[in-house]
């Protein structure tokens, strides 16, 4: 596309205006608002109802000195388009007030604007006429091949990766394992999955192994603590031979008595006796077996509420800290927030005072003694004072911007001090509850580990204790006659027994401290599992952030490729070595936000030149502050500078191929 004519009447203060480019290249000459820029403006309005900066709410009327529109005047643009396949296309659009006499009066009143739309001098309905220029080029395309600052300073840098992506193409998974050897095993750990998915199974895997081996150490502790100790066992594995041959002793011992006594009554009177001590026996082992149990119940409890009891003391020291760091930081915003009122009352209460500038004082000139033109010195003296307001108006914006910005910023910590401070105080009354309760349960613990109830005064067990007696006294009445030998290998029985319950005793201990030793070991091996799949999952993380960085090589070269001097920054990296994505534009290694204005107009053309081959389409290029250039790269479309010259109060239009257009080319009225 070229424009061959344009013409503007009373747009943005441009009275009267006539462009015959014939589709050449164009230099546009005219000092700050002599209406350059409003001639690009001018041309985005036609098109798609926007300025030159992409907005939809600028100013279209002409406006007078006191700021104020004219009215009842028409504010039109139209142009001479030739399209891509060589034929021509005339569009108009007229903005103009409305005006209405309501029923019963005199006079109209303004009631609003209308634009009308014309296509090769037809009136059309505003769909219609949008519609025509969609089939011309979608307005993003257009604003993107037609303003070089487009693509980098109004485009998201998330958009121009995508446009980046959509022009050069991305790159696949197995061009970058081929494009690696040290990739080559990352293809069957992916499986179907994309790097990106496969990432974040490994940093759900690596959290959850993390918790895993938080709590090991833990278990490891529970169990230790509750190992019994086995300090008098000397050989504990002769325990069981021990105690077969004490049985076989108590065994002989206990016919050796059946015989010494006489009688049945005895025989059956110590049949019961044993019957009772078997149940003292069963009483004395099932006490002693809950008594274990709620022992470990118990530390298992406590352990736990240690546990939740340092997690809160170190949530309370981070709180304790939050607070001794705001509570400055807040003060010396507020002495900040202080300083800067102060600095704007002072700026506020400056005036502008004529004496100070001396050169305003003069009537004559300096140099020829010639008296001044009174409109000069007011001139000079009007523009004195414009600059004063504007300098003070700037600088109490910037004030009141960094006050807002230090009251948002105290606000915001003045709010997140009293989140944490209530936090603390619900975490102190915690921490105090769960010490009271550990506490209490410590000497509940006590209170068990020393017998608080020996099963000796049970009421079951005194009961079977009083048979028990009962029992022996009347053996003893019956055995009236026995001799002293009976007493005495009951003796020697009674003491095998309690020799091989000492023995049941110390091998139930040494089994169940075995076992605590069996399951600690079985911890640390699952604990060693855990790490090395940890390993592997590092591993694995290293080899997706080499194919990350492969695939950014290969990438920014594919993409670098196809620009002549623009250069293309996909991913930044970050502290931790990860990539994150990002799109800045670079030339000669300088990011374009640090290039000189010059520079981002000719990477911004170098930038379009490839978008129009990509696209296939050819628009204007609207070069503003073209100044700065000394010269622009070859471009296969027409270019429009637009040039700031002081001596140009009017605009001055120069064809590419004319040195200067010629009165009937360009009139300006």
């Amino acid at each position: 596309m070229k424009i061959l004519n344009m013409k503007l009447q009373n747009f943005m203060g441009i009275r009267d205006l006539e462009l015959n480019l014939n589709g050449n290249d164009a230099n546009i000459w005219g000092t700050n608002a002599a209406g350059k820029t409003t001639c690009f403006s001018a041309f985005m309005w036609l098109l798609f109802n926007k300025d030159s900066q992409n907005r939809s709410d600028f100013e279209i009327k002409t406006l007078k000195p006191d700021g104020k529109p004219e009215r009842g005047l028409e504010h039109s643009v139209e142009a001479i388009l030739e399209l891509e396949d060589g034929s021509r296309l005339a569009l108009k659009k007229v903005y103009q007030e409305k005006w209405t006499k309501k029923k019963g009066s005199a006079t109209a009143e303004f009631t609003g604007h209308t634009t009308d739309h014309f296509v090769d001098g037809v009136p059309v309905q505003k769909k219609e006429y949008d519609a025509r220029i969609a089939e011309i080029a979608d307005e993003n395309i257009f604003r993107l091949l037609t303003d070089p600052r487009y693509f980098n300073e109004v485009l998201h840098w998330q958009k121009r990766r995508e446009l980046l992506l959509e022009v050069c193409g991305d790159v696949s998974a197995a061009e970058v394992i081929a494009s690696k050897k040290d990739l080559a095993k990352l293809g069957d750990i992916l499986g179907n999955r994309t790097i990106e998915q496969h990432r974040k199974v490994i940093q759900a895997r690596k959290s959850e192994i993390n918790k895993e081996l938080e709590k090991i150490p833990v278990r490891i502790d529970e169990v230790k603590l509750n190992l019994p100790r086995i300090d008098d066992i000397t050989n504990e594995k002769e325990l069981p031979n021990d105690i077969a041959k004490l049985r076989e002793e108590l065994r002989a011992k206990q016919e050796e008595l059946a015989q010494a006594k006489a009688g049945g009554q005895v025989a059956e009177k110590t049949k019961e006796l044993r019957t009772i001590e078997g149940q003292m026996l069963d009483l004395r082992n099932k006490h002693r077996q809950s008594l274990d149990e709620k022992v470990a119940g118990k530390s298992d409890e406590r352990v736990k509420l240690q546990n939740e009891i340092n997690r809160l003391k170190v949530d309370i020291d981070a709180k304790n800290r939050t607070i001794q760091y705001n509570e400055p930081e807040i003060k010396s915003l507020d002495e900040k927030i202080e300083t800067l009122r102060k600095d704007w009352h002072e700026e506020n209460a400056k005036v502008f005072e004529q004496e100070q500038a001396a050169f305003l004082k003069l009537d004559t000139c300096p140099t020829c003694g010639q008296p001044l033109p009174q409109e000069q010195l007011q001139e000079t003296r009007d523009k004195a004072m414009a600059q004063f307001n504007k300098a003070k108006a700037e600088k109490l914006e910037a004030i009141s911007a960094e006050g807002k910005k230090l009251k948002d910023m105290k606000a915001a910590m003045e709010e997140n001090l009293a989140y944490v401070r209530c936090e603390l105080e619900k975490a102190t009354a915690e921490l105090a509850g769960l010490e009271k309760k550990e506490a209490a349960l410590k000497e509940e613990i006590n209170d068990i580990m020393q017998g608080e109830q020996p099963v000796e005064s049970t009421p079951e067990y005194v009961r079977l204790q009083k048979q028990h007696e009962e029992l022996q006294e009347q053996i003893r009445q019956a055995q009236a006659d026995v001799s002293t030998t009976v007493a005495a290998i009951q003796k020697e029985a009674d003491e095998i027994s309690g020799a091989i319950t000492a023995l049941e005793q110390a091998k139930a201990r040494f089994e169940a401290r075995e076992s605590g030793l069996k399951r600690i070991e079985d911890l640390k091996a699952e604990e060693r599992k855990l790490a090395t799949e940890y390993e592997e999952l590092e591993r694995q993380i290293y080899l997706t952030e080499e194919f990350i960085r492969a695939k950014v090589r290969l990438l920014e070269d594919r993409i670098n490729s196809k620009f002549q001097m623009a250069r293309f920054k996909l991913f930044d990296i970050q502290v931790n070595g990860a990539l994150a994505e990002c799109c800045e534009t670079t030339y000669n290694g300088v990011p374009y936000s640090n290039l000189n204005n010059g520079a981002r107009i000719q990477i911004g053309l170098d930038i379009i030149r490839t978008l129009q081959a990509h696209y296939g389409i050819s628009c204007p290029v609207w070069v503003d502050n073209r100044e700065s250039i000394v010269r622009l790269p070859e471009m296969d479309c027409q270019i429009i500078s637009l040039i700031v010259s002081e001596k140009d109060k009017k605009l001055r239009i120069e064809l590419a191929e004319k040195k200067e257009m010629k009165e009937d080319d360009v009139n300006v009225k």
